[in-house]
């Protein structure tokens, strides 16, 4: 329970300090006495938006800081201990917030996140606004109502997580069916693609090596030639440098003293006849060996006109063929195999929203019963307060299959008829303003008899009522 709460430097309070004891506590006063200053201190405490118009006028700071006991409260304390946030018994909520507009959170005088402020907020503390009537004019919140009374929110969260399973993978599938006539027109387009390249079936680096095997054929004569006059001037014709550079080396031997730089010329040419007589043998073994093919040479040309007709096609170098072909091979096997990816898409769909539907089904047996026991305890309010004449009902209205959502199988809607022998009809079409607070009253009453939240705050709970109605309302607080 909330047990102390404390204020410096907030909107006009320069220090406010407030202790509460177990039951209730009533704070009264006059309109702009600063009632709601506390409630919006505590809001803040439990995570509410903050702005600069909040600090006090010349101060730096304002500072808030609810003390809450948790002594019979085994949700909160398991919340701390999840968050390694636990001291004792006790969880103090701490907020700054500062002239430049930054805010501060801290938990038992931890730093942590403003979400987490709201969370362990929610457990700790709940407040009925002063237009919580209002809310009574949204059907959404008759949903809610009903749930939080029976403590339904376990099983719509089931629903709620169920749904959106199923309507994510029924949009991939609806997605899939409608792109079928797009896919089969890719299948042919890719098989053809195929096709071509796997006639033309080239290997790794077979296109590097055409390449090559084609420039030597295509320059085969003139290579031959070239090579004819090389191994003449090397060795086989008249004065070829094989004689020269043995002549000169003749003409150096044997000379009656020796000198050193003719041994070296000497030796240098040497080399040199060594060297054309390697280049001559191998220019005569190339000539030996060499054949002239038109045919390979017309047989490669054709293959690498395909090659490169197809890499126009394909808009890539002729050298990336066949990893195109890979990646195509793999894609086709992909959609070969989307078709029974599809049936079972189709089929996880089906189980999805059967699992959906045996969850809703669920929760709306909970919620008629929940609803029927509502009505009674409402309308047991209500006579409570005067309204003994006016009916209260809750009404479950099934959902047409398209129309079904994450909050289950029906709209929840609250029906009231304020005169005997009339039907009921929609709360917001029938219900004058006292009657509609009146009614906010009883159902906030209600249903925080079934909460295990420790602490109700109710803001300006008697808006609407008056004389006995009044004094009733506060025996039911």
């Amino acid at each position: 329970m909330l047990s102390q709460l404390k204020v410096s430097n907030f909107a006009i309070a320069d220090h406010l300090e407030v202790l509460f004891n177990n039951g209730m506590t009533v704070l009264s006063g006059e309109t702009g006495a600063g009632k709601s200053i506390i409630l919006d201190a505590l809001g803040l405490a439990l995570g509410d938006r903050a702005d600069t118009s909040m600090v006090r006028h010349g101060e730096p700071k304002a500072e808030i800081s609810a003390a809450f006991e948790l002594d019979k409260h085994p949700k909160a304390l398991e919340w701390l201990k999840d968050h390694d946030l636990e001291e004792g018994e006790q969880c103090i909520l701490r907020r700054v917030i500062t002239a430049e507009g930054r805010s501060r959170s801290y938990i038992n005088g931890h730093p942590s996140p403003l979400q987490n402020l709201k969370s362990i907020g929610e457990l700790l503390i709940d407040i009925h606004s002063q237009h919580e009537h209002q809310s009574l004019l949204n059907k959404d919140n008759h949903r809610v109502i009903v749930d939080n009374f029976g403590q339904l929110q376990s099983t719509s969260d089931k629903v709620s997580s169920a749904f959106n399973k199923w309507s994510s993978q029924a949009k991939h599938l609806s997605k899939l069916e409608n792109n079928q006539d797009e896919i089969t027109a890719r299948i042919h387009l890719i098989t053809f693609q195929l096709e071509e390249l796997e006639a033309l079936g080239l290997q790794e680096g077979e296109v590097e090596q055409l390449e090559k095997e084609q420039s030597q054929l295509a320059n085969a004569e003139l290579l031959l030639s070239r090579a004819h006059e090389a191994l003449a001037l090397c060795s086989e014709g008249d004065a070829n440098a094989a004689s020269m550079v043995s002549s000169a080396s003749s003409s150096l031997h044997n000379l009656p003293s020796e000198n050193h730089e003719i041994s070296e010329a000497l030796n240098m040419l040497n080399e040199a006849q060594i060297q054309i007589e390697e280049a001559g043998s191998n220019l005569r073994h190339f000539i030996d060996s060499f054949e002239l093919n038109p045919a390979r040479l017309q047989e490669i040309e054709e293959r690498l006109s395909t090659a490169y007709q197809l890499a126009r096609k394909h808009r890539c170098e002729p050298t990336e063929l066949l990893t195109i072909q890979n990646k195509l091979s793999k894609e086709l096997h992909d959609f070969n195999n989307g078709d029974q990816n599809l049936e079972q898409l189709q089929a996880e769909v089906i189980e999805l929203e059967n699992t959906y539907r045996a969850l809703a089904e669920t929760q709306r047996q909970k919620r008629i019963k929940c609803a029927s026991s509502l009505e009674k305890k409402i309308c047991e309010q209500l006579a409570l307060m005067d309204m003994k004449s006016v009916k209260f009902c809750v009404s479950l209205t099934p959902l047409d299959n398209s129309k079904v959502s994450q909050h289950g199988l029906d709209t929840v809607e609250f029906l009231i008829s304020t005169n005997p022998g009339q039907p009921p009809k929609a709360i917001n079409k029938v219900a004058s303003g006292g009657e509609l607070s009146r009614i906010s009253l009883a159902i906030q009453v209600i249903v925080a008899q079934n909460s295990t939240i420790p602490t109700l705050v109710f803001d300006e709970v008697d808006v609407g009522i008056g004389g006995g109605t009044a004094q009733i309302v506060g025996r039911l607080l």
